[in-house]
Order: C-alpha cells, then structure tokens, then sequence
C-alpha cells in the first residue's frame, strides 16, 4: 500500500540522484512501516519549469526548485510513524538533491482499508489482521505493532 510521489521540477535533478531518491524513499518507508518492500511504489512525477511556480513566479523565470511530496498509508497508521515520513522525505530530497528544506511542503493522505484496492480485492479484506491488529494497537499502546 504504501506509495510516495515526488512532485520534481524537470531537468533539475540527475538520473542517479532520481534513483537514490526512489530507492531511499522505499527503504524509508519500509523502516518507519515495517513493511516489506514489495508493497512500497515510489514515484518521482516531473514537471517542465514553466508550469512549476512558486511564490507566484515561474522556475522558467527564476524561482527556485521547491519540490512537493505527498504520500498515502492505509487509515490507522500510528501519528508518529506519518510524521516520521513526513521528515523522512523532507531530508532525502534536502541531502539527495540539495534543496532548501523551508521550500518543500508534503503531505500525507490516509486512506480507509475499504477504499484501498490490491489486485482488485479491498485492502480491508486482504489486510484484514494487519488492519485489526493496528487498532487494537491504537487502543492499547502496550502491544507490538503489526508488520
């Protein structure tokens, strides 16, 4: 389930810098998550630098790389594991491609199980006790979280 898009603008990042950039944003999530890295997707989505503004002035024109994240996990997700990724990301993309960390902005969506498909199957039936276990975690900090 877990899925990362970065929102890049064309032409400012190298193919070696992109591929660090997807590969340590798997492995993030795979770490905060404890997922295995088959469910991990990650994205990088450019866009060419006159339709990238920011503040108001095109990057074409000058304004900087202020790259955008946003990223999904299933409903039920613990608050410190999406803050953990929020900040993950935020410092891949300061230490991969440099740039300033007051320019990026992210986000993270969650998603009901219900609403989430794998394989065409709901992830509320396909992940049914991983979802279950994740609940009865939210509700008694004192077990394990489920991987």
């Amino acid at each position: 389930m877990p899925v990362v898009k970065f929102h890049l603008v064309d032409g400012v990042s190298t193919p070696v810098q992109d591929a660090q950039l997807l590969s340590s944003a798997t492995q993030l999530y795979c770490e905060v998550l404890q997922a295995p890295i088959e469910r991990v997707r990650a994205f990088i989505t450019p866009h060419a630098p006159g339709r990238f503004a920011v503040a108001g002035q095109l990057v074409a024109d000058g304004a900087p790389h202020a790259p955008v994240f946003d990223f999904i996990v299933l409903e039920g997700r613990p608050l410190d594991q999406r803050q953990r990724l929020m900040a993950g990301f935020t410092d891949l993309l300061v230490d991969i491609l440099g740039v300033r960390r007051e320019l990026i902005r992210g986000s993270c969506r969650r998603v009901e199980p219900e609403d989430w498909c794998i394989g065409g199957q709901p992830a509320s039936v396909l992940r049914a006790d991983e979802v279950r276990a994740r609940a009865e975690q939210a509700q008694r900090p004192d077990i394990q979280p489920a991987r």
